[in-house]
């Protein structure tokens, strides 16, 4: 039986990077999940790799199929974005284990549909002014910077991540990503650890 690896993290806290990282670690077995969202398609960004790029009515089409493991919608500055996991057979704990990103919301959501011993949480921090840089420093990469939407996200994440909730949903264990290779090692390591105790 495999394990569910679920990335979580504030806006620019590296959750991308430790991703692919970890999936290129073919030890791990880890298979990639792709989320859904209906926000539009960053520059760099290609459909089914970052996320399945749909359309309103296709997330109102699967969530009236029972597809829609949790969905979150978002009230940004270019009106609404959703972003959504579903069950459309990516992940297959019987066939192997599994790595996707979301957030603490949408971690809660999936550990209730999968079971709690069945995922392994992954909560990467990076210090709020080196977090905010690296924000600003991908924005500014963008054809069309969204700086107010960034700090948008930035804000939000203050609540949505608060040591509250933090605390609420079980997160104990933490990875600081100063140093990618490092944060990987730590992570990679402790998925070993959940693996041996099957």
């Amino acid at each position: 039986m495999g394990r569910l690896v679920f990335i979580m993290g504030k806006s620019a806290s590296g959750k991308d990077s430790i991703f692919r990282e970890l999936l290129s670690r073919r030890e791990l077995g880890l298979s990639r999940v792709v989320p859904y969202t209906t926000r539009p398609v960053r520059d760099g960004e290609e459909n089914g790799r970052e996320y399945f790029f749909v359309d309103e009515d296709t997330f109102r089409q699967m969530r009236f199929r029972g597809q829609v493991i949790e969905s979150r919608t978002y009230q940004t500055v270019y009106g609404p974005w959703r972003y959504f996991t579903a069950d459309d057979g990516q992940i297959n704990l019987e066939r192997g284990s599994s790595i996707l990103i979301g957030t603490l919301e949408s971690y809660l959501s999936v550990r209730d549909y999968f079971g709690a011993d069945n995922i392994v949480p992954v909560y990467v921090e990076v210090e709020d002014g080196l977090r905010l840089q690296r924000a600003l420093d991908r924005e500014r990469r963008q054809n069309v910077p969204r700086y107010s939407e960034l700090c948008r996200r930035y804000l939000a994440d203050e609540k949505d991540f608060s040591e509250e909730k933090l605390k609420e949903a079980g997160i104990v264990r933490r990875y600081d990503n100063k140093d990618l290779r490092q944060c990987c090692d730590t992570i990679a390591g402790d998925i070993r650890i959940e693996e041996r105790r099957e």
